[in-house]
């Protein structure tokens, strides 16, 4: 008998393909940022305000944009998912104060209750100090104004404060729903992935064994008859 050997392609396992290119990835973790960078600079003007409901509102986003950064790196769905439906809910209260500071309807910007929770008479930090806004201190203050606090009016401002605060609102509008759509896509791009990968069978079906760094081709014998 002729013993000859011939080489036998062992069956490889097909790597994964990521449904998330790198740049598309990158834009995606980019637009989070941007968002985390615009909230906390928020975050700052509502505390010199002693504004606090927004600052509780800055706070928890903050902690849910970290969160879905880490479902996007991790590539974990059910994190960018609750990312997704806080921004709806953050898109909610953000409308909520552009009405609150164009006093749509029976809302009232002069409200205490609303956004300090009525724990002090503070108003928006832009309020004094605006573009070209200029404080003047009004003595004697009126017998109602509390004595730790004191009575003034501003004047000269090229844009009033309630402006500024609306403009912001806005811009948080506008990143929320271009990180709606990008998580929409991730969680997509993720569970599609997840989907085909079981329906092969995933490692079982290829009998998959670690990457080896000698040649996938081995010599099996085969028997001819003379």
């Amino acid at each position: 008998a002729l013993q000859k050997f011939l080489p036998v392609q062992h069956a490889q396992f097909p790597s994964q393909k990521r449904c998330l290119p790198s740049p598309t990835r990158n834009v995606s973790l980019a637009k989070r940022d941007e968002n985390k960078v615009s909230v906390l600079e928020r975050q700052i003007f509502d505390f010199l305000g002693y504004q606090w409901a927004p600052i509780l509102a800055n706070f928890i986003h903050i902690i849910i944009v970290i969160l879905g950064l880490f479902g996007t790196i991790q590539y974990r769905p059910r994190y960018i998912t609750g990312y997704a439906v806080w921004l709806i809910l953050w898109v909610t209260w953000n409308v909520f104060v552009i009405c609150f500071y164009l006093e749509a309807g029976d809302l009232s910007k002069e409200t205490d209750l609303i956004l300090t929770f009525n724990i002090s008479m503070h108003r928006s930090w832009w309020m004094e100090n605006g573009p070209g806004c200029t404080v003047t201190s009004v003595t004697p203050a009126p017998d109602w104004a509390p004595e730790d606090h004191r009575y003034i009016t501003v004047s000269g401002c090229f844009l009033e404060y309630q402006y500024i605060e609306v403009a912001h609102s806005s811009l948080q509008i506008f990143l929320a729903l271009a990180g709606f759509i990008y998580a929409c896509y991730v969680v997509k791009c993720i569970t599609e992935e997840e989907d085909s990968f079981d329906f092969i069978g995933g490692f079982d079906s290829y009998g998959y064994q670690g990457p080896q760094k000698t040649s996938h081709l081995q010599l099996q014998p085969m028997y001819m008859s003379k």
